[in-house]
Order: C-alpha cells, then structure tokens, then sequence
C-alpha cells in the first residue's frame, strides 16, 4: 500500500482488499476477522453515525473510554474520518466532561458531563446492550447497522489538528499517517497503551499487514504459528 496523506486514503487503500486487516481474540475462544473491505464498513457506518447522530465534526472530541477491541479500533478511525480528536488519556470524569462524546463497554465510565455517551457492547454477536441502558445512552451495537456503509464526506481532517490525545502526549494527523509502512503480521496485546496499538495498526494497514489483537487472557504464544505472526508488539 502506497504511503497515505489523510485517514481517507488510508480507508480507501483498505476499501478493496479481501484479505484479514484485523482480527480480534477475545476471552472464551472468541475470534473475529475484519478483511479491509469489512473493517471499512464497520468504520463508515460509525462515522455517518457520529455525523448525522451525535453531530460530530472535525474539532470535535472523542472519549474512547474503554480497552483496545475491535469495535474501540473502529471507533477511533471512524472518529478521525469525520475529523475528530480520538482522547484516550486518563482514566478520570474530567476528560469525559470535556468531550464532545464519550464512547465506553463501561456505563460507569461515561460519566455525567453534556457529551453524548454511548455505550458499546463488546460480544461479537452482539446485536444490543445486555440489559437496560439510562434513556439518554446511545446503544451502538442496537443503531450502528442502520446507517449507510459508505462515508461520503472527504478530506475533512486538518493535517496539523489533533488526531490523538494520550497520556504522554499528542499526535496530529500528519504524524500520524508519517509512520513508515510496515508489511507483517503483527500481535498486538489489548493491555498496551492505545497511542502505540494505533501507531502500530496504521503502520502495519499502510504496508498491508496483519493486526491481530488479543484480548489479555490469550496467550499469545499460541497465536503466533496459526495467524502467521512475524512481529509482536
């Protein structure tokens, strides 16, 4: 895959391609495979549900509130495609109350500010939240697959706006996508640090590789002949 400029080449890049751009092991066997094609009609769905439902635009603030997942994942590029700041930093009620939306599998972590909150079930046939959700929580897994599987707005993001806020610090959109590509299969461990697991993806999609992500109660060893593994983060 040719180097990208903006997260819409990079998701353009992916559009054709059948073959697996992330997998996910969960806990009690789970594995879900996201070819490029998949990952971004996952990514559209969310970002016209961030545009047209929560009124999300570029400047706008995105609390991802929860671990690395496949569903997170989808998040945070569908939340830069609309041109928005993904924050993964901390751990507190004040960078919830700061955000624009505040996206968590946890309703304790939604916190209590003005953003929108939605709630994300993490199960792979999840078609809802399991149980009852406060009537002003989003359930993504019930809303996400009504909404159009292509994003038609482009090159909204400002190369130099930020595309990430972490803990030990931020990235724009043009660092971002300046990473060298990488062709591998790489295992990335869901316990990493969100900055490094989205460096790492970005990378290894712009070389057209492989993100495996595995959930902390896999062990990797066993990952690395069946899924082909030539890096481990």
């Amino acid at each position: 895959m040719s180097q990208a400029r903006t997260v819409d080449q990079l998701l353009t890049a992916l559009r054709p391609d059948s073959s697996p751009a992330l997998i996910w092991y969960g806990p009690d066997g789970e594995r879900v495979e996201l070819s490029g094609r998949v990952l971004d009609n996952w990514v559209a769905k969310t970002a016209n549900l961030l545009a047209e439902e929560l009124d999300a635009e570029p400047g706008a603030v995105v609390r991802l509130a929860m671990a690395p997942h496949w569903r997170s994942v989808v998040w945070a590029l569908a939340s830069w495609q609309v041109g928005a700041t993904v924050d993964a930093s901390g751990t507190g009620s004040a960078e919830a109350a700061a955000a624009d939306v505040v996206v968590s599998s946890d309703l304790s972590a939604l916190g209590s500010g003005p953003a929108y909150q939605v709630a994300v079930a993490e199960g792979a046939l999840a078609l809802g939240w399991p149980g009852e959700l406060p009537e002003d929580v989003l359930d993504y897994a019930a809303e996400v697959r009504s909404y159009a599987d292509v994003y038609l707005e482009t090159g909204s993001a400002d190369p130099q706006a930020t595309a990430l806020k972490y803990d030990g610090g931020e990235v724009t959109f043009a660092d971002l996508l300046q990473v060298e590509p990488a062709e591998r299969n790489i295992l990335v461990p869901a316990a990493a640090d969100w900055a490094d697991v989205l460096r790492a993806s970005v990378a290894t999609w712009l070389g057209g590789g492989t993100v495996v992500l595995a959930h902390t109660s896999v062990q990797p060893e066993k990952l690395v002949e069946s899924e082909r593994i030539t890096e481990q983060l």
